[in-house]
């Protein structure tokens, strides 16, 4: 035991590292299968890249108010110790709850889901196998992630390189030699469902969705009270900025109404009519590796969560869960954990589904833990801030008005996943008392044990 109460995370990641974490885990399938979706909720190219640019801004907003919180409480964990040491302890606990059990297993689920039908396809397997495909990759991922935390920022490096290739592939091809006007196509066979503006912004809200989950990393990043503001804003900005030019590029390179037609077939065509049949194998290369590099962010990350809760004796097997391995220094029980949530979801759910309802879940924290900047501020006015917030009390305001939106969004058009995904976090509470019972009665004998030896 005493041993293993030395072994502690290894804070040996830099800039780059959690960079191209937050790049990688931001940017997996959506940029390339949700081109069709935002258009036809926009009803014009022109306002579906505005539709791109404001939900950009709304992230970069959300960034750089979790950032100035970032750089206060640097430690492992993220947006679990944010709401703990904000709100106090059940509303951390419930946050970190609904992250390790359904929001990141469904998240890590769902791209698994994606990534074996691509690989099906482009290897030539048969469909019955795809369980088997998503859970084996999601694994050897997992695998690598049980190893010192610098194989996989390293490898998040490499993904992220990788999945820039065939993204720069597109935007050059519709700069230079898309012949379609990039904006004022309009979709005329869709009048039903085009023109909500509103829909199509909440639409690349979830493309944007991931940033924060490098803030779990605070226990492992160098000068974390420095790097994760910088690789937050950063970050964000660099993907706002693909994310616009991969749009541009594709409205350039085909017209809209056939983008309208061919759905999430839409950059395979392009990239077919670019670069022929072997453009297309190329881009499904890109594509997976994407998916592989958001999957290894997500993986390396919410165990992180778990780590810091078991820390904390806040979950059963808590002793189990918060062991570190001697030599690579990694939460390989949490990590282990993880994975199986996630193979249970792959085998018995739709994880694309749970992903989904969890989304309006997670915007609720995001929006009491923006307000907390506020909180903040007012119990410490005094308190020196290595970073702050630009353009404050704007910026959070905006940040959350925009987490309202997405709030009033899912309530009016999934009400019933909205219940359900308030169920899932409320199962959590009887779990917080009885597991906090149960660690304060532990240290209770432990303290007795020491008066009795004194």
């Amino acid at each position: 035991m005493k041993e293993q109460k030395e072994v502690t995370l290894d804070r040996d990641l830099g800039l780059w590292s959690a960079l191209s974490l937050v790049i990688g885990t931001i940017i997996g399938a959506g940029v390339f299968v949700r081109q069709s979706a935002v258009l036809d909720d926009a009803g014009s190219t022109s306002m579906a890249l505005f539709a791109w640019l404001a939900g950009g801004i709304l992230t970069i907003t959300a960034g750089l108010t979790i950032a100035e919180i970032a750089s206060q409480m640097p430690e492992t964990g993220g947006l679990y110790v944010y709401m703990e040491r904000i709100y106090g302890k059940l509303w951390g606990f419930l946050s970190g709850w609904m992250q390790i059990i359904i929001y990141g297993p469904a998240m890590i689920a769902s791209l698994g889901a994606y990534l074996a039908i691509l690989l099906s396809d482009f290897f030539g397997f048969p469909s019955k196998y795809n369980a088997i495909l998503a859970i084996v990759t999601i694994i050897l991922v997992g695998i690598l992630n049980l190893f010192s935390n610098r194989y996989g920022a390293t490898f998040a490096i490499i993904t992220t390189v990788c999945k820039l290739v065939p993204v720069a592939a597109l935007i050059i091809f519709g700069l230079f030699f898309g012949n379609e006007n990039a904006f004022g196509q309009s979709l005329v066979h869709v009048h039903q469902s085009a023109g909500n503006f509103g829909v199509a912004i909440l639409a690349t809200l979830f493309a944007f969705d991931g940033w924060i989950l490098v803030a779990n990393l605070g226990g492992e990043i160098k000068n974390p009270r420095k790097l994760l503001p910088q690789a937050i804003t950063l970050g964000i900005l660099a993907v706002l900025v693909i994310y616009l030019l991969v749009s541009y590029g594709v409205y350039r390179s085909v017209p809209a109404e056939q983008i309208h037609r061919l759905g999430t077939s839409a950059i395979p065509y392009i990239a077919n009519q670019a670069f022929g049949e072997v453009g297309g194998k190329i881009l499904s290369i890109g594509i997976i590796i994407s998916i592989v590099g958001c999957m290894n962010g997500k993986v390396m990350t919410f165990p992180r969560i778990m780590y810091a809760m078991a820390k904390r004796g806040q979950l059963p097997f808590s002793k189990t869960l918060s062991y570190l391995h001697p030599k690579s220094h990694t939460p390989i029980f949490s990590t282990i954990a993880e994975l199986i949530i996630v193979t249970i979801m792959i085998i018995f759910s739709n994880a694309d589904r749970l992903s989904e309802l969890c989304i309006f879940t997670v915007y609720c924290f995001y929006v009491m833990a923006f307000v907390g900047v506020f909180l903040l501020r007012k119990r410490n006015p005094n308190q020196h801030r290595v970073f702050s917030t630009p353009l404050f009390p704007i910026t959070p305001i905006l940040a959350i008005g925009g987490s309202l939106f997405v709030i009033v969004s899912e309530i009016m058009s999934d009400l019933p996943g909205v219940l359900t995904s308030f169920i899932f976090v409320a199962v959590g509470i009887p779990v917080f008392y009885y597991e906090s019972k149960k660690y304060r009665e532990r240290e209770a004998a432990k303290s007795a044990s020491i008066d009795n030896e004194d």
